[in-house]
């Protein structure tokens, strides 16, 4: 696969929108001090900053209409809008409301009218499976090197180790917590094999911690490759800082409270946005992790960072170069999200050897497979168990080459029943 261009960012580091907790936006909204329950996680908004100025004589609300005209009416700004999709078809699913909350697009438009009652079965099933994201997958040259870094200078735990020779491979599951409730990461060490091509594709893990610039001091006396030191993102507040692993992966240290999942994320890039949220609203019941509607953008218009004079208002706006989706199974502050990532004018990435996979956790692994297909999902290994372990599994891809496998929830917890 040919390797692509991203489109330049006023930033070379691109932070992540989970630490995203002040911004200017193309409103020039400021976030600092917005709950964060309700600010749009899935969003983020790029560089290219335009001016503008509005009078509003006619109160808040006349002035957020206002606001919200000439945004779309700014010329520089609507092209990026248009270029983006942001306001597409299907009223934009990144803002689909429903009353005040998002609507949970289970089923989506899988089936047609004329679907069957088996079909419609399954689909309703999809919704009340218990789901839940269990580990991340990827490959390391030299594993006993991974985990001294990831315990010594990441704080994580190595929570099991699994060897099995007649595969020639060996997983360590590392993490902040049992994986059980937690998720963790499953690192893959091939015999023999002791490089791996990372791509374009893969972004970055998100890890939450209490202090940022602790964590840096650490990872340097440690001899570790911090790529982007310690400070607030741009336009912001939240403490941020990235740094590479033995093997090249990327980690975002995030500056953030105590929370039950430190291991908060991961950033994968994307050809089409609006494409890849309905493949993962239908199959995998993945959410946009915040409600969005206009009282959010009220909100965002009230905490807005402005000089007024008299009935004066200046204004500062962007014209966005990429938009990405959080999404989930639960509060992006609580829980570990997928970020989707998409730039402009990028339509599809080298994503290497190195990524595998995303684990997710479902009751019944030959149902899941039967909504994959009748989804028009590439199923790449039919549910069974898988060799060596006897764990039941089940593989896809979604629309960009990215792969998720599907486990079964009793098989895995009498995996870890047997450790």
């Amino acid at each position: 696969m040919e390797m692509v261009r991203i489109i330049p960012m006023a930033s070379s580091i691109r932070p992540s929108l989970s630490s995203f907790r002040s911004c200017v936006s193309r409103f020039g909204v400021s976030l600092s001090s917005c709950n964060s329950s309700r600010r749009p996680s899935f969003l983020h908004l790029g560089s290219g900053i335009c001016a503008g100025r509005i009078y509003c004589p006619g109160g808040f609300i006349y002035a957020f209409l206002i606001c919200f005209y000439f945004s779309l009416t700014d010329s520089k700004c609507y092209a990026a809008v248009q270029q983006s999709q942001l306001f597409s078809v299907k009223a934009s699913k990144l803002f689909r409301v429903e009353g005040s909350n998002m609507a949970v697009r289970a089923a989506g438009n899988m089936a047609q009218a004329s679907t069957s009652i088996t079909q419609e079965e399954a689909l309703e099933w999809v919704k009340k499976d218990n789901r839940r994201m269990l580990h991340v997958v990827y490959r390391v040259g030299d594993l006993e090197r991974t985990i001294k870094f990831y315990t010594e200078c990441l704080g994580m735990k190595l929570l099991r180790k699994r060897d099995i020779p007649e595969e020639r491979y060996t997983n360590a599951f590392l993490g902040y917590g049992p994986e059980d409730s937690h998720f963790v990461i499953e690192l893959t060490y091939n015999y023999g094999v002791d490089k791996y091509d990372i791509g374009t594709g893969f972004g970055h893990f998100g890890i939450a911690v209490e202090d940022v610039a602790k964590t840096v001091d650490l990872i340097k006396a440690k001899g570790g490759k911090v790529t982007r030191e310690p400070g607030p993102v741009k336009g912001g507040s939240t403490v941020i800082a990235f740094i590479e692993d033995p093997d090249g992966y990327k980690f975002e240290l995030i500056e953030r409270g105590p929370t039950p999942e430190p291991l908060c994320q991961v950033m994968l890039r994307v050809g089409d946005l609006d494409r890849s949220i309905n493949f993962y609203e239908k199959i995998f019941t993945f959410e946009p992790c915040i409600n969005f509607s206009i009282y959010t953008f009220l909100i965002l218009f009230r905490h807005l960072e402005w000089s007024f004079y008299g009935n004066e208002i200046t204004l500062s706006t962007s014209c966005i170069d990429y938009t990405i989706a959080m999404m989930g199974y639960g509060p992006e502050d609580k829980s570990v999200v997928l970020e989707l990532t998409y730039n402009y004018g990028v339509t599809q990435y080298d994503k290497g050897n190195a990524y595998a996979q995303i684990a997710i956790g479902t009751d019944d692994v030959y149902k899941t497979a039967e909504v994959i297909k009748m989804s028009e999902g590439k199923l790449t290994r039919e549910p069974g168990p898988l060799p060596g372990i006897n764990t039941k599994i089940a593989a896809c891809l979604d629309p960009d080459g990215w792969k998720t496998v599907f486990v079964d929830n009793i098989d895995f917890l009498k995996e870890l029943e047997l450790l």
